[in-house]
């Protein structure tokens, strides 16, 4: 080959080489996770570029189950660090009551590993992120994957179950929310009308069944994976309580939790800098480490 064409493809292989370095993480939008099912039921798939296969962030947004979309996840960012991220929508109160929220998240977890070859997707590699409602959702996906009660439709053959999960202020024992919010509390949580009311289908407190079968707490077993739960002190809306007994139930089932306190936050928005710390450190212990 003469030396100046040689030079000339090597040159153009060099460019194509930087430009797709330069080119944004591919990203699917509004996929279905069941097919012809409602039009809650779809995700986003941000894709890292390279070969995989990647670890996965499944994001899901909060909202009191009644509000929300997937629309800009935090755990976008972390596509530059070699994660796929997933940020799904579910079905809210006021199309279906519990238990199909839960139902929702782990058929898309479900449609994920189903289509882990597609999109290079590494299926032993999955971690639930979400506040508040999602925050809900995502610590029942981690104490309940070692069950299939909440596995219906699609895909039934690929586990639900994920590998670690970071809960951000999510409720975890509705009956205990208005005692331990006290005066401070801006919701009566046990009223009919309440999100957590709307959820179940009734009054949580002429409910109680319904209300454990909503609980994260319930089903925490030594099978869990490890959580890292985050919670402002000031809370006026999801008690900090909440987060509290949940780290005593996974604690007493041995299972690895941190619970990182907020100094003087409320509902999220935090600027405290050590959480960035804690979610890079932990996505990077349970999702990347080779142990």
């Amino acid at each position: 080959m003469h030396s100046k064409v040689f030079m000339a493809l090597v040159f153009a292989i060099g460019l194509a080489n930087l430009e797709a370095a330069d080119r944004p993480a591919p990203t699917l939008r509004d996929v279905p996770y069941v097919t012809h099912g409602h039009e809650r039921q779809k995700l986003d798939l941000y894709l890292p570029t390279g070969d995989g296969p990647f670890p996965v962030i499944v994001w899901v947004h909060g909202g009191a189950w009644l509000a929300g979309n997937k629309s800009n996840p935090p755990a976008a960012r972390y596509v530059n660090d070699g994660y796929a991220v997933a940020a799904i929508n579910y079905r809210l109160s006021q199309h279906a009551i519990f238990p199909a929220q839960i139902e929702d998240c782990k058929a898309a977890v479900r449609w994920l590993r189903a289509h882990a070859g597609e999109y290079r997707l590494d299926p032993k590699r999955f971690a639930a992120w979400g506040e508040s409602a999602g925050g809900h959702l995502v610590a029942l996906l981690g104490t309940t994957g070692d069950i299939r009660d909440f596995d219906v439709g699609e895909n039934l053959e690929q586990s639900s179950a994920v590998q670690a999960v970071v809960d951000g202020f999510g409720p975890t024992d509705f009956l205990q929310m208005n005692p331990q919010a006290g005066k401070s509390g801006m919701i009566d949580h046990d009223a009919p009308d309440s999100p957590e009311s709307k959820l179940i289908g009734g009054p949580i407190r002429d409910n109680p069944d319904k209300v454990l079968r909503a609980s994260p707490i319930h089903y925490v077993t030594y099978n869990d994976p490890p959580f890292l739960i985050l919670h402002g002190d000031r809370d006026p809306l999801v008690p900090h309580g909440q987060s509290e007994i949940l780290e005593a139930a996974l604690k007493d089932a041995n299972v690895p939790v941190q619970l990182y306190t907020v100094k003087g936050a409320g509902h999220g928005g935090f600027k405290d800098p050590k959480v960035n710390e804690l979610l890079d450190a932990f996505f990077a212990k349970y999702l990347k480490s080779e142990k």
